[in-house]
């Protein structure tokens, strides 16, 4: 998935909560809003009191939606040190879900919780996973999952959990799972295309189910304030499988010139979430496909912005 500070649709009044590693504190709400969601980052539990119930007195906060994620692959923080982390920020979403009455708290989960299943037809969320995973992200969320349910059995609140697809978009962070961003980026920039920071060389037809950062957003938005939801987990994602080839092929009817040269073949061809629940519980359809979204990700590149 893509970075957390991503995720914006002007759309939805919010509360943006976010908590820093060593001085933890509540940001500023903009104005003229007056209730939403809380979002919270990862790191170390911050204080009881005061100091981290600041936001909750200033308006009444109707849900919460955790999007930290375990610490990158290639990132500082490591072992324990970062499972701690992890840890302290589920238990410290729980604890201010419940002091402050929400509704709701989404979590952030991840389409590789479905690794390692076997199956030709779209992933279904209520496919049996497996028990193990092969990274910790993964690994992280499905603890995540299994603590969801605990925690809702706890405090009383509605835990849901969102098995995100492969997100792709403005101001999304440089992925070591898949090619799309690297892609976008080299031909937005017209330097050479640079895939140094993916975990094994993609080739064309790799794939995933790709999902805008709009759509992901709009369809987070939209789990969150639905007034019921009848299940506990919901894949959030485009539906079907977009391999790079694909992305190629929609970057070029922006940027005909576009140098973006992949070897043949595939080592991952990638499977489609189901988003049938999704669909009847909010409604919800996708409404980027991959050339309406490469396009839109160039453009607000070429307009300056870096990420």
């Amino acid at each position: 998935m893509s970075g957390e500070g991503n995720l914006h649709d002007p759309r939805y009044r919010r509360v943006w909560l976010h908590r820093l590693p060593h001085r933890p504190r509540a940001a500023r709400p903009r104005r003229g809003e007056r209730r939403g969601a809380a979002r919270h980052g990862s790191g170390p539990r911050p204080p009881r009191g005061p100091a981290r119930d600041r936001g909750a007195g200033r308006r009444q906060i109707a849900g919460i939606v955790h999007l930290a994620g375990y610490p990158a692959p290639r990132g500082t923080v490591g072992g324990i040190e970062a499972t701690q982390g992890l840890l302290d920020g589920l238990l410290n979403v729980a604890r201010v879900a419940q002091e402050w009455g929400v509704r709701r708290v989404g979590l952030a989960s991840t389409l590789g919780v479905y690794s390692g299943v076997e199956t030709d037809a779209p992933l279904t969320e209520d496919l049996p996973v497996r028990l193990t995973a092969p990274h910790p992200i993964p690994r992280s969320k499905k603890i995540g999952e299994l603590l969801a349910e605990q925690f809702a059995e706890a405090t009383g609140v509605e835990f849901v959990n969102f098995r995100i697809s492969g997100t792709w978009g403005p101001l999304g962070h440089e992925d070591p799972f898949f090619a799309a961003p690297a892609l976008i980026h080299a031909a937005a920039s017209g330097q050479p295309l640079d895939l140094s920071g993916l975990l094994a060389q993609p080739r064309l037809g790799d794939g995933l189910d790709l999902c805008y950062v709009k759509d992901t957003g709009r369809a987070i938005a939209l789990l969150q304030l639905a007034d019921n939801l009848k299940h506990r987990t919901y894949n959030i994602a485009s539906g079907q499988v977009t391999d790079n080839a694909d992305v190629i092929a929609a970057i070029r009817r922006t940027v005909p010139e576009a140098s973006l040269e992949l070897p043949a073949g595939t080592s991952q061809p990638g499977a489609a979430l189901d988003i049938t629940r999704l669909h009847q519980d909010t409604g919800f359809e996708p409404e980027y496909d991959t050339a309406r979204a490469a396009a839109d990700y160039i453009a607000w590149l070429t307009a300056g912005n870096p990420r």
